[in-house]
């Protein structure tokens, strides 16, 4: 004998018959911190991986800017991925200045990949900044290899580009609505916007100088656009040290002094010098080489005034 249907039962199945909304399941830890959930997008700070894509545990493998492949990067705590595109064979390809210098695979299997992760991990906002050197199409290139990868269901599309840095969504209401991938393109995205989900980076973040070989990272507003004011702008930290080979010219990251670079007096010192140019703000996202290297994830969380 079948039991009689609980009275809660008779209620929901109540309300769904008149057509009555389900409250959605609120994101409770977002992050991995509780404290984050109710903070806007624009008033966090992210702990990012610089040139994503290239790994390799080999010493020898002077292309490559991370030590550990894109899962373990996340897993550490990474929640902004950078990558370098380019056109090789036809294909959409993450490659460093060259695929016939470190070939980092297809655009698609990178996605699928991160992708999967997110699947697992569902509390999670994540930020993909890449590069466009090639001009590869957005709607021929790019969109495609996110619908293949499955990751297009999770992207954030804003109600208006550009978006300033106090119009963002917080980090509870963009797992709880699904959208907890934003993704940003430095070329291309600001004249062609056939792919609202793909954001012009620069109309919405300015960065500092690249492949610095002064420790001290002297700060500057080295690329930004408008029409947004750069008090309007979220701010990024390109905070990874280079050195110039045998007095070459040829840059290189530098792994040996990646503790040091990536510990929090480094991070720190390096966010309160560039604060003034942001309208004393904290940075918005901090990009280091060897994320597996030093206590970056550390520094991002006393940026957070996460404990």
């Amino acid at each position: 004998m079948r039991a009689p249907p609980s009275v809660l039962t008779v209620l929901f199945l109540a309300a769904l018959a008149s057509g009555a909304q389900i409250p959605q399941r609120r994101a409770t830890v977002c992050n991995g911190h509780a404290e984050l959930c109710d903070r806007p997008y624009g008033n966090v700070t992210f702990f990012g991986a610089h040139d994503s894509f290239a790994f390799s545990s080999d010493p020898l493998a002077l292309a490559a800017d991370q030590q550990v492949n894109l899962t373990q990067q996340l897993n550490l705590g990474a929640r902004m991925l950078q990558a370098q595109s380019h056109i090789f064979e036809g294909e959409l390809k993450f490659c460093h200045t060259s695929c016939l210098l470190f070939d980092g695979g297809t655009v698609q299997d990178y996605l699928t990949t991160v992708n999967g992760w997110l699947q697992e991990n569902p509390n999670e906002v994540l930020t993909f900044l890449f590069t466009n050197p090639d001009g590869a199409s957005l709607s021929g290139m790019w969109e495609p290899a996110f619908q293949a990868s499955g990751i297009t269901d999770l992207v954030y599309t804003p109600p208006q580009v550009p978006m300033a840095i106090g119009d963002w969504p917080t980090l509870g209401e963009l797992i709880d609505n699904g959208t907890r991938v934003i993704v940003f393109l430095d070329a291309g995205a600001d004249t062609d916007r056939s792919v609202p989900f793909i954001l012009p980076e620069f109309e919405m973040v300015w960065e500092t100088p690249f492949d610095s070989t002064d420790s001290t990272f002297p700060c500057s507003v080295n690329r930004t656009a408008g029409p947004l004011s750069t008090a309007d702008h979220m701010s990024l930290l390109n905070h990874f040290l280079d050195i110039n080979l045998l007095d070459s010219g040829i840059l290189i990251s530098d792994p040996e002094d990646a503790p040091t670079t990536n510990g929090v007096p480094s991070i720190l010192a390096n966010a309160a010098g560039c604060a003034p140019l942001a309208s004393n703000r904290n940075p918005n996202f901090i990009l280091l080489d060897f994320v597996n290297l030093g206590n970056g994830l550390e520094a991002v969380d006393q940026l957070n005034d996460i404990s």
